[in-house]
């Protein structure tokens, strides 16, 4: 019977990389830890989970991925 206990995860659902440093815009995982995440134990998750705000910081990614980016530029599709 397989476990019915819900996986820790990160993810927001905002999936995309950022190729100057390789995170996930949304959660600040790397692709092979979003591809091993399932297959990791719940310590291994929460260890990686309890270094993603500092990654993400590190990396110059947006605290809030969410964020309208497009600044003040009056050409810029909101």
């Amino acid at each position: 019977m397989a476990d019915p206990t819900p996986i820790d995860t990160p993810c927001i659902a905002v999936c995309a990389i950022d190729p100057r440093c390789g995170l996930c815009i949304g959660c600040g995982r790397t692709m092979q830890e979003i591809g091993r995440w399932g297959g990791m134990t719940r310590d291994e998750r929460l260890a990686i989970m309890a270094t993603l705000e500092e990654r993400r910081r590190a990396a110059g990614l947006p605290d809030d991925p969410f964020q309208d980016d497009v600044g003040d530029d009056p050409d810029a599709t909101r």
